[in-house]
């Protein structure tokens, strides 16, 4: 997203936007407030569907609004978007790349245009503040626009092999990527646009077609992704758009045979039973999965203390710690260790907490009821643990707190190494901090975990250096004040993990991203002279 300006939105950059983008942002919040509570169907086949079941979709922010009514979709929904889906794959999968590109970027451009309305809506849905939401619908127009850059790069991924060398005959060998079939995308609440959208773009471009099923918390935001795919013309169910319970409708979609290939975004836990129970079909079929993290900052003796201060605090806090790439823990040499906690408390303590609507508010609440309480068990826990609150370990309960979920930023130290959560994936705002006696050991402990997504350093280039060649991790940052893990952008910095953390060792947004929706195959003729 650019301005008149020639300012360029992304998660770097998010944190001095031109005034304009305020007052945009805020026009389109009025806009949206003026609509609320209306109900909105499923897509199938280009139709809006309806189920006989609803749910509401309410803000974190005060839960006594309703965002939307939405449908409670069953197996028979399932079943039926996928039906489209297959239906409609012939038709798209001969389309010239060319011009599904050419819908796909239409489609951007359309976020373009309504990314006010969609990061209004984010804020709303989410609890994200202003900028990250917007800085979300960016992302998703950028890892719409980056697949087809990579198809045009790539010129459709046919590649002219080696002839045989036979005698008297002709012998030409040609490498085609083409698309597997149809395409599931099951999405989470916390980056609703990029994670739907992004996978979602690279099956459309590789000329799959598409079913998508948002996280319940988080539909409406899909929801209009969905539309500026439908506005952009892309023909019927070629994507296809459901709502409904993961542990019904979601089932039903990964158990249907159906299903050619899958892109899961959540849990470990999720992730691996996604894996284990769509490894009980025929044959395998291939599965991208990103499966969360807990991800370290390593702080050297040599460190600039304000960068790296201002950087953990803006991965650790930022949407609340519910980011997979969440700084959630904090190595610091010994000697400098006072110096950085001093810092970091000082700036976490500076954080407004509030509605994220507002210009000014760094954190919104967290995204519903189990997560508010998430958080005060893991604070009790850390506490009977031995662990002291440097800042932070409260939940705000009065005023414009009282009817939404709002957690205060949590910076832990003395947490006994052996504890649970020094490896626990929490998804809150909470950090642990600690001082290690040097970087090995920091090193040592950083990789002690089942995750590897991101990782971030401060430090000498020498250091620095040490760190990218050690670290277990797929996202990996050095001496960035903008954010120690977090800030990932298509093009830019790829989104992928090692470990637990992924399955298929290619990041989203990455030159080596589409093909992961393909599969090869090799073409030989041979030919006489004269034929």
């Amino acid at each position: 997203m650019s301005t008149d300006s020639n300012f360029k939105l992304t998660y770097s950059t998010m944190f001095n936007p031109p005034e304009v983008m305020h007052t945009r942002f805020s026009d389109a919040v009025t806009q949206v407030k003026a609509h609320l509570g209306r109900e909105h169907a499923m897509i199938i086949s280009g139709k809006d569907v309806f189920a006989s079941e609803k749910f509401e979709d309410r803000t974190p922010i005060d839960t006594s609004v309703v965002l939307g009514v939405f449908q409670k979709g069953i197996p028979a929904d399932a079943a039926a978007a996928l039906a489209a889906a297959r239906k409609a794959w012939p038709g798209w999968k001969n389309t010239p790349w060319q011009k599904r590109v050419e819908y796909i970027r239409k489609a951007a451009d359309l976020m373009d245009q309504r990314i006010y309305e969609i990061g209004a809506v984010m804020s709303l849905e989410v609890g994200k503040n202003r900028m990250e939401s917007l800085g979300d619908v960016a992302e998703t127009a950028d890892l719409f626009r980056y697949p087809c850059e990579q198809m045009e790069e790539h010129d459709g991924y046919v590649v002219k092999m080696k002839a045989d060398p036979l005698v008297g005959l002709t012998s030409t060998n040609t490498s085609v990527l083409r698309p597997y079939g149809v395409w599931l995308v099951i999405s989470p609440f916390n980056f609703p646009g990029a994670l739907t959208g992004g996978p979602t773009a690279a099956a459309l471009v590789a000329g799959n077609t598409v079913v998508f099923k948002p996280a319940t918390d988080t539909p409406w935001v899909p929801r209009l992704i969905a539309e500026c795919l439908r506005d952009a013309g892309v023909p019927e169910g070629v994507f296809n758009y459901v709502t409904g319970p993961g542990s019904s409708l979601g089932q039903a979609l990964i158990d249907s045979p159906e299903v050619d290939g899958i892109t899961f975004t959540g849990s470990l836990d999720v992730g691996m039973r996604i894996f284990r129970n769509f490894a009980q079909g025929r044959y395998v079929r291939p599965s991208i999965l990103e499966l969360g993290g807990k991800n370290p900052a390593i702080v050297s003796k040599h460190a600039n203390l304000d960068d790296a201060a201002l950087g953990i605090m803006r991965s650790a806090f930022g949407l609340q710690g519910q980011k997979c790439s969440a700084c959630s823990r904090v190595f610091v040499e010994e000697s400098v260790y006072d110096a950085l906690a001093e810092r970091l408390v000082a700036l976490t303590e500076k954080i407004k907490i509030g509605d994220p609507l507002e210009q000014d508010v760094y954190m919104g609440p967290v995204v519903n009821k189990g997560a508010y309480q998430d958080f005060q068990d893991y604070c009790r826990e850390a506490l009977e643990a031995g662990a002291k609150f440097l800042t932070g370990g409260k939940v705000l309960t009065e005023g414009a707190y009282a009817k939404g979920y709002f957690c205060t930023p949590t910076i832990l130290a003395d947490l006994p190494e052996s504890h649970r959560l020094w490896k626990h994936e929490m998804f809150e705002p909470i950090v642990t901090i600690t001082p290690v006696k040097d970087l090995q050991e920091a090193m040592r402990r950083a990789n002690d975990v089942d995750y590897g997504l991101t990782a971030g350093f401060y430090g000498t280039p020498d250091e620095v250096e040490w760190f990218f060649d050690k670290i277990e991790a797929g996202v990996t940052y050095a001496n960035r004040p903008q954010g120690v893990t977090t800030g990932a952008w298509p093009g830019y910095q790829p989104f992928g993990g090692w470990k637990g953390s992924g399955a298929s060792g290619k990041n989203s947004g990455g030159v080596y991203y589409l093909p992961l929706y393909m599969h090869e195959q090799i073409r030989t003729l041979v030919t006489k002279p004269g034929a």
